[in-house]
Protein backbone atom coordinates (compact mmCIF):
# COMPACT_ATOMS: atom_id res chain seq x y z
CA UNK A 1 0.00 0.00 0.00
CA UNK A 2 2.80 2.26 0.86
CA UNK A 3 4.75 1.35 -2.18
CA UNK A 4 1.74 1.61 -4.48
CA UNK A 5 0.79 4.93 -2.95
CA UNK A 6 4.18 6.27 -3.51
CA UNK A 7 4.31 5.13 -7.08
CA UNK A 8 0.86 6.62 -7.71
CA UNK A 9 2.03 10.01 -6.56
CA UNK A 10 5.03 9.72 -8.80
CA UNK A 11 2.84 8.80 -11.72
CA UNK A 12 0.51 11.68 -11.00
CA UNK A 13 3.40 14.08 -10.89
CA UNK A 14 4.80 12.71 -14.12
CA UNK A 15 1.45 13.01 -15.83
CA UNK A 16 1.15 16.57 -14.51
CA UNK A 17 4.56 17.46 -15.86
CA UNK A 18 3.76 16.07 -19.28
CA UNK A 19 0.49 17.94 -19.35
CA UNK A 20 2.25 21.17 -18.21
CA UNK A 21 4.92 20.76 -20.89
CA UNK A 22 2.31 20.22 -23.58
CA UNK A 23 0.30 23.22 -22.39
CA UNK A 24 3.39 25.40 -22.20
CA UNK A 25 4.50 24.41 -25.66
CA UNK A 26 1.10 25.24 -27.11
CA UNK A 27 0.99 28.62 -25.30
CA UNK A 28 4.53 29.54 -26.43
CA UNK A 29 3.75 28.86 -30.07
CA UNK A 30 0.69 31.08 -29.93
CA UNK A 31 2.51 33.97 -28.23
CA UNK A 32 5.47 33.74 -30.69
CA UNK A 33 3.19 34.10 -33.67
CA UNK A 34 1.70 37.27 -32.28
CA UNK A 35 5.20 38.86 -31.62
CA UNK A 36 6.46 38.08 -35.09
CA UNK A 37 3.46 39.71 -36.68
CA UNK A 38 3.89 42.73 -34.48
CA UNK A 39 7.64 43.00 -35.42
CA UNK A 40 6.91 42.76 -39.11
CA UNK A 41 4.39 45.56 -38.80
CA UNK A 42 6.97 47.81 -37.02
CA UNK A 43 9.61 47.04 -39.64
CA UNK A 44 7.30 48.04 -42.47
CA UNK A 45 6.43 51.30 -40.70
CA UNK A 46 10.12 52.20 -40.22
CA UNK A 47 10.98 51.40 -43.84
CA UNK A 48 8.28 53.78 -44.96
CA UNK A 49 9.64 56.56 -42.65
CA UNK A 50 13.19 56.03 -43.98
CA UNK A 51 12.03 56.27 -47.54
CA UNK A 52 10.16 59.49 -46.71
CA UNK A 53 13.30 61.05 -45.08
CA UNK A 54 15.48 60.05 -48.05
CA UNK A 55 13.13 61.78 -50.44
CA UNK A 56 13.09 64.93 -48.27
CA UNK A 57 16.95 64.97 -48.11
CA UNK A 58 17.18 64.61 -51.87
CA UNK A 59 14.80 67.52 -52.31
CA UNK A 60 16.78 69.69 -49.85
CA UNK A 61 20.04 68.93 -51.68
CA UNK A 62 18.52 69.90 -55.00
CA UNK A 63 17.17 73.11 -53.48
CA UNK A 64 20.63 74.00 -51.98
CA UNK A 65 22.35 73.29 -55.28
CA UNK A 66 20.00 75.63 -57.07
CA UNK A 67 20.71 78.38 -54.52
CA UNK A 68 24.50 78.01 -54.95
CA UNK A 69 24.14 78.14 -58.72
CA UNK A 70 22.10 81.33 -58.41
CA UNK A 71 24.64 82.97 -56.10
CA UNK A 72 27.54 82.07 -58.44
CA UNK A 73 25.70 83.53 -61.40
CA UNK A 74 25.02 86.78 -59.44
CA UNK A 75 28.69 87.12 -58.39
CA UNK A 76 29.87 86.46 -61.94
CA UNK A 77 27.57 89.17 -63.23
CA UNK A 78 28.90 91.64 -60.61
CA UNK A 79 32.54 90.90 -61.51
CA UNK A 80 31.72 91.25 -65.12
CA UNK A 81 30.24 94.70 -64.49
CA UNK A 82 33.43 95.66 -62.48
CA UNK A 83 35.72 94.50 -65.25
CA UNK A 84 33.70 96.52 -67.68
CA UNK A 85 34.14 99.66 -65.54
CA UNK A 86 37.94 99.06 -65.22
CA UNK A 87 38.22 98.52 -68.95
CA UNK A 88 36.38 101.77 -69.56
CA UNK A 89 38.76 103.71 -67.29
CA UNK A 90 41.80 102.19 -68.95
CA UNK A 91 40.42 103.13 -72.30
CA UNK A 92 39.89 106.71 -71.13
CA UNK A 93 43.45 106.96 -69.82
CA UNK A 94 44.85 105.54 -73.02
CA UNK A 95 42.97 108.16 -74.97
CA UNK A 96 44.27 110.90 -72.64
CA UNK A 97 47.86 109.69 -73.03
CA UNK A 98 47.48 109.63 -76.77
CA UNK A 99 46.29 113.22 -76.72
CA UNK A 100 49.24 114.30 -74.54
CA UNK A 101 51.73 112.48 -76.73
CA UNK A 102 50.33 114.27 -79.75
CA UNK A 103 50.68 117.60 -77.92
CA UNK A 104 54.31 116.81 -77.00
CA UNK A 105 55.16 115.88 -80.53
CA UNK A 106 53.68 119.15 -81.75
CA UNK A 107 55.67 121.08 -79.14
CA UNK A 108 58.89 119.22 -80.06
CA UNK A 109 58.41 120.14 -83.71
CA UNK A 110 57.85 123.77 -82.68
CA UNK A 111 61.04 123.77 -80.58
CA UNK A 112 63.07 122.29 -83.42
CA UNK A 113 61.72 124.91 -85.76
CA UNK A 114 62.64 127.64 -83.24
CA UNK A 115 66.14 126.21 -82.83
CA UNK A 116 66.73 126.18 -86.57
CA UNK A 117 65.58 129.79 -86.70
CA UNK A 118 67.94 130.76 -83.82
CA UNK A 119 70.86 128.95 -85.45
CA UNK A 120 70.20 130.86 -88.62
CA UNK A 121 70.12 134.19 -86.76
CA UNK A 122 73.33 133.27 -84.83
CA UNK A 123 75.10 132.57 -88.07
CA UNK A 124 73.96 135.95 -89.39
CA UNK A 125 75.20 137.66 -86.19
CA UNK A 126 78.56 135.90 -86.43
CA UNK A 127 79.00 137.09 -89.98
CA UNK A 128 78.04 140.63 -88.96
CA UNK A 129 80.49 140.52 -86.00
CA UNK A 130 83.31 139.30 -88.23
CA UNK A 131 82.62 142.11 -90.65
CA UNK A 132 82.56 144.56 -87.73
CA UNK A 133 85.93 143.30 -86.45
CA UNK A 134 87.43 143.47 -89.90
CA UNK A 135 86.24 147.04 -90.19
CA UNK A 136 87.70 147.91 -86.76
CA UNK A 137 91.03 146.28 -87.65
CA UNK A 138 91.08 148.18 -90.93
CA UNK A 139 90.38 151.48 -89.16
CA UNK A 140 92.83 150.94 -86.23
CA UNK A 141 95.55 149.20 -88.19
CA UNK A 142 95.79 146.44 -85.49
CA UNK A 143 94.79 142.82 -85.52
CA UNK A 144 92.41 141.41 -82.91
CA UNK A 145 95.20 139.68 -80.95
CA UNK A 146 97.34 142.82 -81.01
CA UNK A 147 94.45 144.93 -79.75
CA UNK A 148 93.81 142.45 -76.92
CA UNK A 149 97.46 142.43 -75.94
CA UNK A 150 97.62 146.22 -75.96
CA UNK A 151 94.48 146.46 -73.83
CA UNK A 152 95.70 143.83 -71.36
CA UNK A 153 99.05 145.58 -71.02
CA UNK A 154 97.40 148.88 -70.30
CA UNK A 155 95.01 147.37 -67.74
CA UNK A 156 97.81 145.34 -66.11
CA UNK A 157 100.05 148.40 -65.80
CA UNK A 158 97.33 150.45 -64.17
CA UNK A 159 96.31 147.57 -61.89
CA UNK A 160 99.91 146.91 -60.77
CA UNK A 161 100.39 150.57 -59.96
CA UNK A 162 97.18 150.71 -57.91
CA UNK A 163 97.96 147.40 -56.17
CA UNK A 164 101.49 148.48 -55.27
CA UNK A 165 100.23 151.75 -53.85
CA UNK A 166 97.51 150.01 -51.83
CA UNK A 167 99.94 147.34 -50.57
CA UNK A 168 102.45 149.98 -49.47
CA UNK A 169 99.75 151.84 -47.60
CA UNK A 170 98.47 148.64 -45.93
CA UNK A 171 101.98 147.50 -44.98
CA UNK A 172 102.87 150.90 -43.58
CA UNK A 173 99.69 151.04 -41.53
CA UNK A 174 100.12 147.44 -40.39
CA UNK A 175 103.75 147.96 -39.35
CA UNK A 176 102.87 151.14 -37.56
CA UNK A 177 99.95 149.55 -35.73
CA UNK A 178 101.92 146.36 -34.96
CA UNK A 179 104.87 148.33 -33.56
CA UNK A 180 102.60 150.47 -31.46
CA UNK A 181 100.62 147.50 -30.17
CA UNK A 182 103.69 145.35 -29.48
CA UNK A 183 105.43 148.19 -27.60
CA UNK A 184 102.29 148.72 -25.58
CA UNK A 185 101.92 145.03 -24.70
CA UNK A 186 105.60 144.51 -23.89
CA UNK A 187 105.82 147.71 -21.86
CA UNK A 188 102.73 146.80 -19.90
CA UNK A 189 104.06 143.28 -19.24
CA UNK A 190 107.48 144.54 -18.11
CA UNK A 191 105.86 147.17 -15.93
CA UNK A 192 103.80 144.54 -14.11
CA UNK A 193 106.81 142.29 -13.45
CA UNK A 194 108.80 143.79 -10.58
CA UNK A 195 111.52 141.13 -10.28
CA UNK A 196 114.56 141.89 -8.17
CA UNK A 197 117.92 140.91 -9.63
CA UNK A 198 120.51 139.63 -7.16
CA UNK A 199 124.12 140.02 -8.16
CA UNK A 200 125.72 136.61 -8.60
CA UNK A 201 128.68 135.87 -6.33
CA UNK A 202 131.16 133.01 -6.23
CA UNK A 203 132.26 133.37 -2.61
CA UNK A 204 130.40 132.59 0.63
CA UNK A 205 131.56 133.61 4.09
CA UNK A 206 131.18 131.56 7.25
CA UNK A 207 131.55 133.40 10.55
CA UNK A 208 133.70 131.87 13.30
CA UNK A 209 133.22 132.22 17.03
CA UNK A 210 136.94 133.04 17.35
CA UNK A 211 140.14 132.99 15.34
CA UNK A 212 141.24 129.86 17.25
CA UNK A 213 138.68 127.91 15.24
CA UNK A 214 140.75 128.49 12.09
CA UNK A 215 143.48 126.19 13.40
CA UNK A 216 140.94 123.46 14.15
CA UNK A 217 139.48 123.80 10.65
CA UNK A 218 142.94 123.44 9.12
CA UNK A 219 143.78 120.45 11.35
CA UNK A 220 147.06 118.71 11.95
CA UNK A 221 149.14 118.95 8.82
CA UNK A 222 146.13 120.45 7.00
CA UNK A 223 144.20 117.16 7.02
CA UNK A 224 140.85 118.72 8.00
CA UNK A 225 140.86 121.43 5.35
CA UNK A 226 141.92 118.91 2.71
CA UNK A 227 139.13 116.58 3.77
CA UNK A 228 136.57 119.40 3.49
CA UNK A 229 137.85 120.51 0.09
CA UNK A 230 138.01 116.94 -1.25
CA UNK A 231 134.50 116.09 0.01
CA UNK A 232 132.79 119.26 -1.26
CA UNK A 233 134.88 120.35 -4.25
CA UNK A 234 135.28 123.94 -3.01
CA UNK A 235 138.27 126.03 -2.03
CA UNK A 236 138.49 127.22 1.60
CA UNK A 237 140.24 130.56 1.95
CA UNK A 238 141.59 131.06 5.50
CA UNK A 239 143.41 134.40 5.61
CA UNK A 240 143.70 137.38 7.89
CA UNK A 241 139.99 138.15 7.77
CA UNK A 242 138.99 138.19 11.43
CA UNK A 243 136.62 135.47 12.60
CA UNK A 244 135.63 134.40 9.08
CA UNK A 245 136.39 131.72 6.51
CA UNK A 246 135.68 132.20 2.80
CA UNK A 247 134.29 129.40 0.63
CA UNK A 248 135.14 129.87 -3.05
CA UNK A 249 133.53 127.89 -5.89
CA UNK A 250 131.89 128.63 -9.22
CA UNK A 251 129.23 125.98 -8.46
CA UNK A 252 126.63 127.42 -6.05
CA UNK A 253 125.40 123.94 -5.07
CA UNK A 254 128.85 122.88 -3.91
CA UNK A 255 129.34 126.20 -2.16
CA UNK A 256 126.02 125.84 -0.32
CA UNK A 257 126.82 122.26 0.73
CA UNK A 258 130.22 123.37 2.01
CA UNK A 259 128.72 126.35 3.89
CA UNK A 260 126.10 124.21 5.67
CA UNK A 261 128.60 121.48 6.51
CA UNK A 262 131.25 123.91 7.82
CA UNK A 263 128.70 125.80 9.92
CA UNK A 264 127.58 122.56 11.57
CA UNK A 265 131.15 121.43 12.18
CA UNK A 266 131.91 124.75 13.85
CA UNK A 267 128.82 124.49 16.08
CA UNK A 268 129.55 120.88 16.98
CA UNK A 269 133.25 121.45 17.58
CA UNK A 270 134.28 117.95 16.51
CA UNK A 271 136.28 118.43 13.32
CA UNK A 272 138.11 115.45 11.89
CA UNK A 273 138.03 113.65 8.47
CA UNK A 274 135.56 110.93 9.45
CA UNK A 275 133.17 113.46 10.98
CA UNK A 276 133.54 115.79 7.99
CA UNK A 277 132.35 113.15 5.51
CA UNK A 278 129.20 112.41 7.50
CA UNK A 279 128.31 116.08 7.92
CA UNK A 280 128.88 116.75 4.21
CA UNK A 281 126.50 113.93 3.25
CA UNK A 282 123.80 115.33 5.52
CA UNK A 283 124.35 118.79 4.06
CA UNK A 284 123.91 117.38 0.54
CA UNK A 285 120.63 115.77 1.58
CA UNK A 286 119.48 119.09 3.04
CA UNK A 287 120.38 120.93 -0.16
CA UNK A 288 118.46 118.33 -2.20
CA UNK A 289 115.44 118.95 0.00
CA UNK A 290 115.85 122.70 -0.50
CA UNK A 291 115.98 122.15 -4.26
CA UNK A 292 112.69 120.22 -4.15
CA UNK A 293 111.06 122.91 -2.00
CA UNK A 294 112.26 125.61 -4.39
CA UNK A 295 110.63 123.77 -7.30
CA UNK A 296 107.36 123.31 -5.40
CA UNK A 297 107.33 126.97 -4.37
CA UNK A 298 107.91 128.16 -7.94
CA UNK A 299 105.10 125.95 -9.23
CA UNK A 300 102.78 127.13 -6.45
CA UNK A 301 103.61 130.81 -6.97
CA UNK A 302 102.89 130.57 -10.71
CA UNK A 303 99.72 128.52 -10.25
CA UNK A 304 100.90 125.73 -12.54
CA UNK A 305 99.39 122.35 -11.63
CA UNK A 306 99.63 118.74 -12.77
CA UNK A 307 103.41 118.55 -13.23
CA UNK A 308 105.29 115.30 -12.68
CA UNK A 309 107.31 115.29 -9.39
CA UNK A 310 110.56 114.81 -11.32
CA UNK A 311 109.80 117.91 -13.41
CA UNK A 312 109.30 119.87 -10.17
CA UNK A 313 112.62 118.56 -8.83
CA UNK A 314 114.49 119.45 -12.02
CA UNK A 315 112.91 122.92 -11.92
CA UNK A 316 114.13 123.38 -8.33
CA UNK A 317 117.72 122.65 -9.41
CA UNK A 318 117.63 125.86 -11.42
CA UNK A 319 117.76 127.74 -8.10
CA UNK A 320 121.49 127.00 -8.06
CA UNK A 321 122.03 127.54 -11.79
CA UNK A 322 123.06 130.86 -13.29
CA UNK A 323 123.18 132.10 -16.87
CA UNK A 324 125.33 135.15 -17.52
CA UNK A 325 125.02 136.02 -13.85
CA UNK A 326 121.22 135.69 -13.87
CA UNK A 327 119.56 133.14 -11.57
CA UNK A 328 117.85 130.70 -13.93
CA UNK A 329 114.94 129.83 -11.62
CA UNK A 330 114.14 133.51 -11.10
CA UNK A 331 114.54 134.06 -14.84
CA UNK A 332 112.11 131.18 -15.54
CA UNK A 333 109.50 132.63 -13.19
CA UNK A 334 109.91 136.05 -14.77
CA UNK A 335 109.60 134.57 -18.26
CA UNK A 336 106.40 132.75 -17.25
CA UNK A 337 104.91 135.97 -15.90
CA UNK A 338 105.79 137.95 -19.02
CA UNK A 339 104.49 135.25 -21.37
CA UNK A 340 101.22 134.95 -19.42
CA UNK A 341 100.63 138.71 -19.47
CA UNK A 342 101.28 139.01 -23.19
CA UNK A 343 99.06 135.97 -23.86
CA UNK A 344 96.25 137.62 -21.90
CA UNK A 345 96.64 140.82 -23.94
CA UNK A 346 96.58 138.91 -27.25
CA UNK A 347 93.80 136.46 -26.35
CA UNK A 348 96.09 133.42 -26.41
CA UNK A 349 96.14 130.46 -23.99
CA UNK A 350 97.40 131.99 -20.72
CA UNK A 351 97.87 128.67 -18.89
CA UNK A 352 99.85 127.18 -21.75
CA UNK A 353 102.09 130.25 -22.05
CA UNK A 354 102.67 130.30 -18.28
CA UNK A 355 103.60 126.61 -18.08
CA UNK A 356 105.89 126.75 -21.12
CA UNK A 357 107.57 129.93 -19.84
CA UNK A 358 108.22 128.39 -16.42
CA UNK A 359 109.73 125.21 -17.92
CA UNK A 360 111.52 126.66 -20.96
CA UNK A 361 115.00 126.42 -19.38
CA UNK A 362 114.71 123.08 -17.51
CA UNK A 363 117.33 121.70 -19.88
CA UNK A 364 119.92 123.92 -18.17
CA UNK A 365 119.55 121.83 -14.99
CA UNK A 366 121.16 118.84 -16.75
CA UNK A 367 122.94 120.34 -19.77
CA UNK A 368 126.32 119.67 -18.17
CA UNK A 369 125.40 115.97 -18.01
CA UNK A 370 123.74 115.51 -21.45
CA UNK A 371 124.99 116.46 -24.92
CA UNK A 372 123.01 119.01 -26.90
CA UNK A 373 121.52 122.46 -26.48
CA UNK A 374 119.47 123.13 -23.38
CA UNK A 375 116.34 123.82 -25.48
CA UNK A 376 116.45 120.38 -27.14
CA UNK A 377 117.30 118.69 -23.82
CA UNK A 378 114.39 120.49 -22.12
CA UNK A 379 111.98 119.37 -24.87
CA UNK A 380 113.13 115.77 -24.45
CA UNK A 381 112.59 115.97 -20.68
CA UNK A 382 109.12 117.43 -21.17
CA UNK A 383 108.21 114.68 -23.65
CA UNK A 384 109.56 112.00 -21.31
CA UNK A 385 107.25 113.11 -18.50
CA UNK A 386 104.14 113.45 -20.66
CA UNK A 387 103.72 117.21 -21.01
CA UNK A 388 101.38 118.49 -23.79
CA UNK A 389 102.73 118.75 -27.32
CA UNK A 390 102.31 122.55 -27.40
CA UNK A 391 104.43 122.92 -24.24
CA UNK A 392 107.12 120.64 -25.71
CA UNK A 393 107.21 122.73 -28.89
CA UNK A 394 107.47 126.01 -26.95
CA UNK A 395 110.38 124.66 -24.87
CA UNK A 396 112.27 123.25 -27.85
CA UNK A 397 111.68 126.29 -30.09
CA UNK A 398 112.50 129.17 -27.74
CA UNK A 399 115.99 129.47 -29.29
CA UNK A 400 115.00 128.54 -32.84
CA UNK A 401 116.21 124.92 -32.67
CA UNK A 402 112.81 123.76 -33.98
CA UNK A 403 109.94 125.46 -35.80
CA UNK A 404 107.39 127.27 -33.65
CA UNK A 405 103.91 125.82 -34.12
CA UNK A 406 101.80 127.99 -31.80
CA UNK A 407 101.36 131.62 -30.84
CA UNK A 408 102.29 130.69 -27.25
CA UNK A 409 105.69 129.39 -28.41
CA UNK A 410 106.40 132.78 -30.01
CA UNK A 411 105.36 134.56 -26.81
CA UNK A 412 107.67 132.35 -24.71
CA UNK A 413 110.60 133.20 -26.98
CA UNK A 414 109.79 136.92 -26.72
CA UNK A 415 109.39 136.74 -22.92
CA UNK A 416 112.72 134.91 -22.61
CA UNK A 417 114.44 137.62 -24.65
CA UNK A 418 112.81 140.40 -22.61
CA UNK A 419 113.81 138.85 -19.28
CA UNK A 420 117.37 138.27 -20.46
CA UNK A 421 117.91 141.60 -22.21
CA UNK A 422 116.58 144.02 -19.63
CA UNK A 423 119.26 146.21 -18.01
CA UNK A 424 121.25 144.51 -15.24
CA UNK A 425 119.83 141.06 -15.88
CA UNK A 426 122.97 139.31 -17.12
CA UNK A 427 126.70 139.55 -17.17
CA UNK A 428 128.73 137.90 -19.91
CA UNK A 429 131.93 137.48 -17.90
CA UNK A 430 130.51 135.18 -15.21
CA UNK A 431 128.86 132.87 -17.75
CA UNK A 432 132.08 132.54 -19.74
CA UNK A 433 133.97 131.84 -16.54
CA UNK A 434 131.51 129.13 -15.46
CA UNK A 435 131.61 127.46 -18.88
CA UNK A 436 135.40 127.38 -18.79
CA UNK A 437 135.42 125.85 -15.28
CA UNK A 438 132.79 123.28 -16.28
CA UNK A 439 134.80 122.29 -19.34
CA UNK A 440 137.92 121.92 -17.19
CA UNK A 441 136.16 119.58 -14.76
CA UNK A 442 134.55 117.52 -17.53
CA UNK A 443 137.89 117.12 -19.29
CA UNK A 444 139.58 115.83 -16.12
CA UNK A 445 136.70 113.49 -15.29
CA UNK A 446 136.86 111.90 -18.75
CA UNK A 447 140.05 109.97 -17.91
CA UNK A 448 139.79 106.39 -16.65
CA UNK A 449 140.25 105.84 -12.94
CA UNK A 450 139.08 109.36 -11.99
CA UNK A 451 136.46 109.39 -9.23
CA UNK A 452 135.78 113.13 -8.93
CA UNK A 453 137.33 116.32 -10.25
CA UNK A 454 136.96 119.83 -8.80
CA UNK A 455 138.16 123.12 -10.25
CA UNK A 456 139.28 125.48 -7.47
CA UNK A 457 141.20 128.73 -7.05
CA UNK A 458 139.02 130.40 -9.70
CA UNK A 459 139.99 127.77 -12.24
CA UNK A 460 143.74 128.06 -11.62
CA UNK A 461 143.86 124.57 -10.13
CA UNK A 462 142.10 121.30 -10.90
CA UNK A 463 142.00 118.81 -8.03
CA UNK A 464 141.40 115.18 -9.05
CA UNK A 465 140.54 112.28 -6.73
CA UNK A 466 141.29 108.88 -8.25
CA UNK A 467 140.21 105.34 -7.40
CA UNK A 468 143.14 103.80 -5.45
CA UNK A 469 142.32 100.28 -6.61
CA UNK A 470 142.70 101.35 -10.27
CA UNK A 471 145.43 104.03 -10.13
CA UNK A 472 148.69 103.41 -8.28
CA UNK A 473 151.26 106.03 -7.32
CA UNK A 474 153.17 105.80 -10.59
CA UNK A 475 149.97 105.94 -12.65
CA UNK A 476 148.88 109.02 -10.68
CA UNK A 477 152.01 110.86 -11.85
CA UNK A 478 151.38 109.90 -15.47
CA UNK A 479 147.71 110.84 -15.12
CA UNK A 480 148.56 114.37 -13.94
CA UNK A 481 150.85 114.83 -16.96
CA UNK A 482 148.25 113.48 -19.39
CA UNK A 483 145.54 115.75 -18.01
CA UNK A 484 147.80 118.80 -18.12
CA UNK A 485 148.69 118.03 -21.75
CA UNK A 486 145.02 117.55 -22.65
CA UNK A 487 144.13 120.88 -21.00
CA UNK A 488 146.81 122.66 -23.03
CA UNK A 489 145.51 121.16 -26.28
CA UNK A 490 141.75 121.56 -25.68
CA UNK A 491 141.13 124.69 -23.59
CA UNK A 492 141.87 128.38 -23.75
CA UNK A 493 142.65 129.95 -20.38
CA UNK A 494 144.69 132.82 -18.91
CA UNK A 495 147.92 132.07 -17.01
CA UNK A 496 148.51 128.49 -15.96
CA UNK A 497 146.47 125.70 -14.40
CA UNK A 498 147.80 123.44 -11.66
CA UNK A 499 146.80 119.77 -11.96
CA UNK A 500 146.78 117.90 -8.63
CA UNK A 501 146.03 114.17 -8.54
CA UNK A 502 145.13 112.82 -5.09
CA UNK A 503 145.30 109.10 -4.34
CA UNK A 504 144.13 108.13 -0.86
CA UNK A 505 144.23 104.62 0.52
CA UNK A 506 142.13 103.76 3.53
CA UNK A 507 142.21 100.67 5.76
CA UNK A 508 139.09 100.07 7.84
CA UNK A 509 138.53 97.41 10.49
CA UNK A 510 135.88 96.96 13.17
CA UNK A 511 136.45 95.89 16.77
CA UNK A 512 133.80 93.63 18.21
Amino acid sequence: MGFLGQFGWILIVAVACVVGFVVGYVLRNRLGGKNIAKLETEAERRLMEADTQAREAELEAKRRGLEIIAEAEAEGQQRSRELNRIESRIQERQESLDRRLDALENRQRAVEDRKRELDKRQAELDKAWEKHLEELERISGLSQDEAKELLFQSVEKETRTDCARIIREIEANAHEEADRKSREIITRAIQRVASDQVTEITVSMVELPSDDMKGRIIGRGGRNIRAIENATGVDLVIDDTPEAVLISSFDPVRREVARIALSRLILDGRIHPARIEGVVEKARAEVDEAILEAGKQAVFDMGVHGLHPEIVKILGRLRYRTSYGQNVLQHSIETAQLAAMMAAELGANVELAKKAGLLHDIGKAVDHEVEGSHAVIGAEIAERYGLPEDVINAIGAHHGDTEQQTLEAILVEAADAISSARPGARRESLESYIKRIKALEQLAASFEGVETAYAIQAGREIRIMVKPEEIDDLAAIHLSRDIAKKVEESLQYPGQIKVTVIRETRATEYAT
